[in-house]
């Protein structure tokens, strides 16, 4: 009975931190670009070595379409490879939700507090 317990925990914690990852998305590549430009094929491999998350081609492919639209990063080619670097604009969006990351954690701990009442 344990063992099935903490195996839905498990499951259940698997999931919460998925949707984090996926709502969060555009921040973490925000984040990754701020190390270094990269393709798509690299904000892919690299989130999916930081958090054991394999996000679809598609959803990257449509979020750096966003994001470069916003003014957010900017696109070029590097050969055959079309390589993505974080503007200024995306610099500014990035140090205001590491600001925030305080006040979005106190956030996610009253969601989770209330609903254990």
């Amino acid at each position: 009975m344990m063992q099935t317990i903490r195996g839905e925990r498990n499951r259940l914690l698997w999931h919460i931190r998925r949707r984090i990852i996926k709502n969060f998305m555009d921040i973490l590549i925000l984040s990754e670009l701020r190390r270094a430009p990269m393709s798509s094929y690299d904000v892919i491999t690299s989130i999916y070595s930081r958090f054991d998350f394999l996000p679809t081609s598609g959803s990257v492919y449509s979020l750096l379409y966003a994001l470069e639209r916003d003014g957010l990063i900017k696109g070029g080619w590097n050969g055959r490879k079309r390589t993505y670097a974080i503007t200024s604009k995306g610099e500014e969006i990035v140090e205001t939700a590491l600001t925030l990351s305080v006040r979005i954690e106190g956030l996610m701990t009253n969601i989770f507090a209330d609903t254990l009442l």
